[in-house]
């Protein structure tokens, strides 16, 4: 296996260089609210989100159970960055990931998976009861092939793994100092692993549900209703049904978040304070200002940047994309008026 130099020792593979990312202070939100916002800048691992640990915790736990096996193949129905994250471990480990992935989701999504070597097989966006969707296809595919699906959605080896590590870090980066946390969710394993490790080490901490508008999570936690309205651009995450992952997670209140809001904290945070975040950041960050202002001065809110925004060049910065969804432009994008 690749074996990486990490200060004074040798580490055996990618594992050792996923997680332990840093909080990053988020200055002209935490301006506006009198609070420290702060964001864990997932954006840093080596594939580019969140979703490497995602990958990297259902891959050992395969590997300990042991249904994964040397030379093994793992399948995954995936809006593309839980794909990334398998297959970069995978190829450190030795496996085949076969990625299969909605047709609709960003270029730059698919260029990379096929980039770093992935059996891409792109499907028809359909939703989850329809047979077609792709997490049911994932699931049938690994069937056939006798490979490990990986399942993300109701694996909660996704979960544990966010609470034994990404909670664990926030509360030892803020010194137990966190008053509410925020995230979206698509399987649900980052918001409800963290809020695991939180709880168990602060019961008052509040836990918030970032969602998009077409999903139906808000209203699952609202009044226990997963009726969807309207519809989002952001990809990953979002849902009609409550995952494996998300059952008994202890979380407190919702926000839901236009994108249009998420849209104009993502080009505040580039513009103002160099960070290039994507899609669900934005929620998050939208989501995490929302609560400060409730929490009042004085209080730590943490979030979760998820991934880089170049992920989604082509959406979050197309202005003719943008406008055909009547969504604001970044400001430095907007065609200066001829007089």
């Amino acid at each position: 296996m690749t074996r990486l130099y990490h200060g004074s020792r040798w580490d055996d593979d990618l594992a050792a260089v996923i997680g332990n990312t840093p909080l990053v202070k988020l200055r002209r939100a935490s301006e506006a609210t009198g609070c420290n916002i702060l964001g864990k800048a997932e954006f840093m691992s080596p594939g580019g989100s969140v979703k490497d640990r995602t990958g990297l915790f259902i891959i050992e736990d395969a590997e300990q159970r042991g249904t994964l096996k040397p030379g093994g193949t793992i399948v995954e129905g995936t809006a593309g960055n839980t794909g990334i994250g398998l297959t970069l471990v995978g190829n450190a480990r030795g496996y085949r990931s076969v990625i299969v992935m909605p047709e609709t989701q960003s270029r730059e999504k698919i260029d990379f998976l096929r980039m770093i070597g992935a059996d891409l097989r792109l499907v028809p966006a359909k939703p989850y009861r329809d047979p077609g969707n792709y997490v049911h296809v994932s699931r049938r595919m690994a069937e056939e092939m006798g490979g490990v699906w990986a399942n993300q959605f109701d694996n909660v080896a996704n979960r544990a793994g966010h609470e034994r590590t990404t909670g664990v870090e926030i509360w030892e980066q803020t010194d137990g100092k966190v008053d509410a946390f925020t995230c979206a969710c698509g399987t649900g394993g980052t918001l409800a692993g963290v809020a695991m490790a939180l709880k168990a080490r602060k019961p008052s901490v509040r836990i918030i549900l970032a969602d998009p508008e077409g999903s139906g999570l808000y209203g699952w936690i609202k009044t226990n209703d997963l009726s969807i309205e309207g519809s989002s651009i952001t990809e990953g995450i979002g849902n009609s049904r409550v995952t494996a992952n998300l059952e008994g997670a202890p979380i407190d209140d919702a926000e839901r978040i236009a994108d249009s809001e998420a849209l104009e904290w993502i080009y505040q945070v580039l513009i103002h304070e160099g960070l290039s975040v994507g899609t669900s950041s934005g929620i998050n960050i939208a989501a995490a200002v929302r609560v400060a202002g409730q929490l009042g001065p004085g209080h730590t809110v943490v979030t979760i940047l998820a991934d880089g925004g170049a992920r989604y060049q082509s959406k979050l910065f197309n202005p003719e994309f943008l406008r055909s969804k009547s969504l604001p432009l970044p400001s430095w994008m907007v065609a200066e008026k001829v007089s």
